[in-house]
């Protein structure tokens, strides 16, 4: 049994798909779980590899998501419309393990295409940026909202902007309150900011900065990681892409500790040096920084 192809031009191009494929090697029957699966790029990839629809199950907070995930409900795939740490969560309570396990972190091509999602400042639209719409914390309230303190605090750790930078961002934000949409607030980044930029938009980091705030991504990610090895059959193989180096960064310390921890180890790492998607993936433009780490449960 085969999952029913689903027009390419409604879904984006997955990330590292081949080598994804390579390094967790789906066979025929095997059990597949998918933690952040967007549009069903990777998915319809395994599906077709395991042929075992009725023990996968996708996850997705994102409701525009699960709506095109839906396709997959017809060959009794189990959708979860939740986040992946509550999504983890209940597969454990419930006694649940697989053979494959994937998570393809940061935001998806579709999310930054639609501006009414506001995640990009390169279209028009509402500064929202939430990914499960059904939460009450958006970037228009944090912008509008907190301190000087607390959004240079935000911009530094999780935009990566010297501290200095982020201080007059966060004081031109506070100064130009309130701040509705995503070209007021790009616009006001490049008045206090950089002149002569080339490549990299001066809102770039402040964009992702908030993305992640509103999201809680980095607390997502350290909750999970300790908890994945429970989801994982024996020999079960984990697959994690990350995006930034935020992300990727928890991921390599988990890992470490993995490879460091002997016989209490729960994972063997797969792969010593991630998979780099700008040499791996080179006609795909988002996995230009995307990092692959794998690993198998021992």
């Amino acid at each position: 049994m085969s999952i029913k192809a689903h027009p390419p031009h409604d879904l984006h191009q997955p990330v590292l798909l081949e080598a994804t494929l390579d390094l967790l090697d789906p066979h025929r029957g095997e059990s597949y779980l998918d933690l952040t699966a967007g549009y069903g790029g990777h998915a319809e990839a395994f599906l077709n590899r395991t042929g075992m629809q009725t023990s996968a199950t996708l996850v997705d907070r994102d409701d525009y998501a699960i709506g095109k995930l839906s396709r997959f409900s017809d060959d009794g795939v189990t959708l979860m419309h939740t986040d992946f740490v509550s999504a983890t969560k209940s597969l454990i309570e419930q006694g649940r393990q697989f053979d494959i396990v994937l998570v393809d972190l940061g935001v998806s091509s579709p999310q930054l295409d639609q501006s009414e999602r506001g995640f990009s400042f390169k279209q028009g639209g509402p500064l929202d940026m939430r990914m499960d719409r059904r939460q009450e914390v958006t970037a228009e309230k944090l912008v509008n909202t907190l301190s000087v303190r607390e959004l240079t605090r935000i911009i530094k750790d999780y935009g990566e902007e010297p501290t200095g930078q982020a201080k007059r961002i966060a004081d031109a934000i506070v100064r130009s309150r309130p701040l509705r949409t995503t070209e007021e607030l790009a616009e006001l980044i490049k008045q206090n900011t950089y002149s002569g930029w080339k490549k990299i938009h001066p809102a770039t980091r402040t964009f992702q900065a908030l993305r992640i705030a509103v999201n809680r991504e980095l607390d997502q990610i350290e909750q999970t990681l300790p908890l994945l090895p429970k989801l994982l059959n024996k020999g079960g193989r984990l697959g994690i892409i990350s995006f930034h180096s935020l992300e990727d960064r928890l991921v390599k310390h988990y890992f470490a500790e993995q490879a460091g921890s002997g016989y209490e180890a729960e994972l063997k790492i797969l792969t010593k040096k991630p998979i780099d998607g700008a040499h791996h993936d080179v006609h795909n433009p988002r996995a230009r920084s995307a990092k692959l780490r794998a690993a198998v449960k021992i």
